[in-house]
């Protein structure tokens, strides 16, 4: 364990394979009805309260300061509780594997916005890596969604403020860490935030009944909340060791998992297009990840 904590690469396939699970839990409990906003909060209060008992069973506290309540509540809006809404309420529309590979949009973005911000910019290769996963993205883009079945281009647009929001999240998180903070406290601190504004959302919107269709996914739920619990643990580490623009690749193994779960367990098809952008969308990771142990 010691071993893959420091290791960006295994870092990198856990937190992207953690992620892409999300994406048909996602589909199947909206399938049964319950409400995107619902289950977003089920995933940050899920992750929140399990990395929150670790902490505490290792006798460690959470030190509140103004610097950190700002840190658990921007990050919380920017990089859980606006792109989970947006993904649980586009992957009806879009499929679970489409949806995931929206994901693979993010580290363009994330470079962009590290290169106008000076935080940690790639070399050469990296850039290159990061253009060849593109080039696959806008070729699974244009397919919009499952084959037969092309998606409003509403919902596609939705897709696509997807890995903004998580751009955004990935430099700030960077350049706004507070110092002598360890990653799982960052990471219950944010998912708490999160769950927090979820509830109050909501609560407000929905009321209490919203919760009742949870009853009938029992065993859906408890995966969730397991498999959030060990992502977040593993993403805030990695966001350390790789920094935000390796960080952001977690979308392309994220999106590998969410189209070979949509296609093999949830009956999802998608177009030749599709799978030959997500070929090269894989070659993009291996240019990148061979560009991170150079840097090294």
């Amino acid at each position: 364990m010691k071993y893959l904590w420091d290791w960006a690469l295994g870092l990198l396939v856990v937190t992207g394979g953690l992620l892409g699970l999300t994406l048909p839990f996602g589909k199947l409990a909206t399938a049964a009805g319950v409400p995107a906003t619902v289950w977003a909060f089920v995933i940050s209060r899920g992750a929140g309260g399990v990395l929150l008992g670790v902490l505490l069973a290792r006798g460690q506290r959470i030190r509140l300061t103004p610097h950190k309540l700002r840190y658990f509540f921007v990050t919380a809006a920017v990089s859980y509780a606006v792109p989970n809404l947006l993904m649980f309420s586009a992957i009806p529309h879009l499929g679970a594997g489409y949806t995931g590979i929206m994901f693979t949009l993010s580290p363009v973005i994330t470079l962009v916005f590290s290169i106008l911000l000076g935080v940690r910019r790639p070399n050469m290769l990296g850039i290159s890596g990061i253009a060849v996963g593109f080039v696959g993205a806008v070729m699974v883009a244009v397919t919009r969604g499952e084959a037969g079945q092309p998606a409003d281009l509403f919902w596609v647009v939705m897709g696509l403020l997807i890995p903004v929001s998580l751009a955004a999240g990935n430099i700030y998180r960077t350049i706004d860490w507070p110092e002598g903070t360890g990653p799982i406290e960052l990471a219950v601190g944010s998912h708490l935030a999160s769950a927090a504004m979820l509830l109050v959302g909501i609560l407000i919107l929905l009321g209490g009944k919203a919760f009742v269709q949870l009853g009938a996914l029992p065993l859906i739920v408890v995966a969730q909340m397991a498999s959030a619990s060990a992502m977040f643990a593993f993403f805030f580490r990695l966001q350390a060791v790789g920094g935000p623009v390796y960080l952001s690749q977690i979308g392309y193994v994220a999106a590998a998992v969410g189209l070979f779960a949509g296609t093999i367990f949830l009956g999802e098809h998608y177009q030749l297009l599709t799978w030959v952008g997500a070929v090269i969308i894989t070659a993009g990771v291996f240019i990148t990840t061979k560009a991170q142990s150079q840097k090294a």
